[in-house]
Order: structure tokens, then sequence, then C-alpha cells
């Protein structure tokens, strides 16, 4: 793949970031195609989604795709990521 993508989403504990991890990591391997491959990492209360492309296109629509999933999931679990400090 020529292009990759890592959207890091922090929460305020563990527990809130394992339950959007087991949220989305159903759809891992289910969504996408031969342009897109997706991997999920959790280190404590961080979980980290990587969106491999074959090209620009594809890396955009996987990315639209699973920033949508993880925001669902954290409205319907009641979990909100930790804001960007600036």
């Amino acid at each position: 793949m020529d292009h990759e993508a890592v959207l890091a989403f922090d929460y305020v504990d563990p527990d809130s970031a394992r339950l959007v991890e087991r949220s989305v990591a159903r759809e891992v391997g289910e969504i996408g195609g031969d342009r897109t491959r997706t991997r999920l990492d959790r280190t404590d209360a961080t979980l980290t989604l990587t969106v491999e492309a074959s090209d620009l296109v594809a890396l955009r629509a996987g990315l639209n795709t699973w920033s949508g999933l993880v925001a669902v999931a954290e409205e319907c679990g009641g979990v909100l990521s930790d804001p960007p400090d600036h």
C-alpha cells in the first residue's frame, strides 16, 4: 500500500477506549476491498487506527468510514474522546 494515515483517539480512561475498540474491531477485515487495509491498536486509554490504501481516493474513503464508525461507537457508548490540547 502506498499511502497511510494514523488516527489516535485519546479517552478519559482505558475502559472507555476498550469499549470503542470492541465496538469497531468487529469491522476490521470486513470493510474495505483490495485498495485498503485497516489496523486497530489500543494502549491504555488511546485507540490507534491505521488505514493503508493503494491510492488517495481509497485512503480518504477509508478515513471517512472509520472515523464515522468511531464516532457512532462513542455516541452509542456514551464515551467522548478527549479534545486535543492547543
